[in-house]
């Protein structure tokens, strides 16, 4: 059976000069791999798949050992699950379920090991004025006070 550590450390360098990162890699009891991976600039595409599946072949023979492989990006509606993941959404709208039950949508403004930097607008009643206005917001919040973090779908 492939380990998931073995299989970290022998992409990790390829993907890494393609211009790509590891997001998950989950391998099950009956060899079944799932690699997730994204690209430091732009969109992953079926391409990025392809070229991917035939490193991942190039390194893991399948007469040597039997499993079954699946390429795949981040979905959309994922949560952040690695540090640069957050760095390259930084500018971009995202969706923030923060503990104790509160979804911010905001723009992420920054991202560090420890916490992120959020923009967003709240109405909220302004001295002087009958009706609510808009507010904008800058809050940091640590790590330990974000549930998730993922990207925000507009239609």
């Amino acid at each position: 059976m492939l380990d998931k550590k073995a299989i970290i450390e022998a992409m990790t360098p390829e993907l890494e000069s393609r211009g790509y990162f590891i997001i998950d890699v989950k391998v099950s009891q009956d060899n079944d791999i799932e690699f997730v991976f994204d690209k430091v600039e732009g969109d992953v595409d079926m391409d990025d798949c392809v070229a991917l599946n035939d490193v991942f072949l190039g390194k893991f023979d399948r007469d040597q050992e039997d499993y079954s492989l699946t390429m795949a990006s981040a979905g959309l509606d994922q949560p952040f699950k690695v540090f640069r993941q957050f760095r390259k959404a930084l500018g971009t709208k995202v969706e923030a379920q923060i503990k104790g039950g509160k979804k911010i949508v905001a723009t992420l403004v920054d991202a560090t090991e420890e916490s992120v930097v959020l923009r967003y607008s709240v109405k909220e009643a302004v001295e002087g004025k009958k009706k609510k206005e808009l507010v904008e917001h800058t809050d940091t919040f640590t790590m330990d006070q974000v549930n998730a973090v993922r990207p925000y779908i507009e239609f």
